[in-house]
């Protein structure tokens, strides 16, 4: 009953337009207070200490920098049309660019929003201006978002990595895979879309010449070495994601430099958008560790796994339970809210079940993804309707439907597959 209340009262507030934050806080302290009455909030103290007192959440706001400098520059135009020569000849044309341009971006960001947005920014006026269905661009430019929190580095996977004490070298190894496939099942559909439907998206006869092709590799090259670096010093065992993020932040001031587009003025900028979106993510694990140490007094994961013992449910019933709570919570709270209330209580189950901790924080990820492509307040919906004045959030959203649809056959394969998620792990010194 106490466990309902608090629940009640977290989904209640947050309906209501409360912050996550705040409605997370205000349920963990009634949670806490229907257990153990006024006494048991003299250990907040000590738990919030714990939840700021992280090597690991170090890394989060040195890869926001990291994106914002690159966002803030402007350099996503160049990656963008450094990605166009090699993509526009192919069925769907620029269509694949927003969705390889978005996948290298993803493995810079470390979240979804800034690849939509940066992404958005370039591609929805100049498609437009060449005749592409603009539901179906703005839909390619939603689910390439997606990919910013499953190509590592991810923020999602470091606030999994907090919560469960997994290994975030191995999240990050466990994400790639499974993020490049799904990004070739994006392509994939688009390709069947334009075969079946040319007039959706008109393909370029224009042919580039090697001269054309060289020029947007330079456009290219120095991101690729950014991600290289830091992903391959996590790999390698070189780097903690911490030291990582550093790595990276001076990558990107290089980067930056080399095309003159460094200032100040940039950087300054770049530093108080960090501080603003890193306190937004921080502020969540404050109030959500609060939440969970309630969730950890009333044994409500043991309670859950001898409730699905007796109820026999299976393994595979289990996850699917678990896709449907998180497609029904992501119509109204974002994905680090979600992962920081479910996945503390959901957990001790998941160990009981014999489900790699590892594989599922990939899993978890992707039904983050889902929430962020579920109306009404998938946010990446709302990223990429802001970019452009031609495109309605009703139009993102009906181009995202199929995507969506993706999505969800590419978690069964998953679930069908764990070592899509599970090989490259296997495989990692650090």
């Amino acid at each position: 009953m106490e466990g309902i209340l608090a629940f009640g009262l977290l989904i209640g507030l947050i309906i209501g337009g409360m912050w996550v934050q705040f409605a997370v806080a205000g349920a963990g302290l009634l949670y806490i207070w229907l257990l153990k009455g006024f006494a048991g909030w003299k250990a907040i103290g000590i738990v919030s200490w714990g939840s700021a007192n992280s090597f690991t959440l170090a890394a989060i706001p040195l890869f926001v920098l990291m994106a914002e400098i690159l966002l803030g520059s402007g350099l996503s135009t160049r990656l963008y049309n450094g990605v166009a020569p090699f993509m526009r000849r192919l069925p769907g044309g620029l269509l694949h660019t927003n969705i390889a341009g978005s996948g290298i971006f993803a493995a810079i960001s470390g979240g979804s929003a800034p690849t939509a947005a940066a992404m958005s920014t370039v591609a929805l006026p100049e498609l437009s201006a060449r005749g592409y269905n603009k539901r179906l661009v703005a839909g390619s430019l939603a689910a390439g978002g997606t990919l910013g929190i499953l190509i590592p580095p991810s923020i999602t996977m470091i606030i999994y990595a907090t919560f469960t004490e997994t290994s975030i070298a191995r999240l990050f190894a466990a994400g790639l895979i499974p993020g490049i496939v799904l990004a070739l099942l994006y392509m994939g559909f688009i390709v069947i879309r334009a075969l079946i439907n040319p007039d959706l998206a008109p393909r370029s006869d224009t042919k580039a010449t090697p001269a054309d092709l060289g020029r947007a590799l330079l456009d290219i090259v120095p991101f690729l070495l950014l991600i290289i670096i830091v992903l391959g010093s996590i790999y390698g065992g070189y780097a903690t994601p911490t030291e990582a993020g550093a790595v990276g932040v001076v990558g990107a001031i290089l980067i930056t430099g080399i095309y003159r587009c460094l200032s100040l003025r940039l950087l300054t900028e770049a530093m108080a958008r960090t501080v603003t979106m890193s306190g937004n993510i921080l502020f969540i694990v404050f109030t959500s560790m609060i939440f969970a140490y309630a969730t950890a007094l009333s044994g409500m994961g043991e309670q859950l796994v001898s409730f699905l013992e007796g109820a026999n449910v299976s393994r595979l019933a289990f996850l699917l339970i678990i896709m449907v709570i998180f497609a029904i919570l992501g119509c109204f709270m974002e994905g680090l809210g979600m992962i920081a209330i479910i996945v503390p209580v959901i957990f001790p189950a998941l160990l009981a079940f014999g489900v790699d901790p590892i594989w599922f924080g990939v899993f978890v990820v992707i039904l983050v993804e889902l929430g962020q492509l579920t109306p009404p307040l998938g946010v990446i919906l709302f990223v990429v309707a802001s970019s452009s004045d031609e495109v309605k959030v009703e139009d993102v959203i009906m181009g995202t439907l199929p995507f969506f649809g993706i999505i969800v056959l590419f978690m069964l394969l998953l679930i069908a597959f764990p070592q899509i998620a599970l090989f490259l792990p296997s495989l990692t010194i650090g």
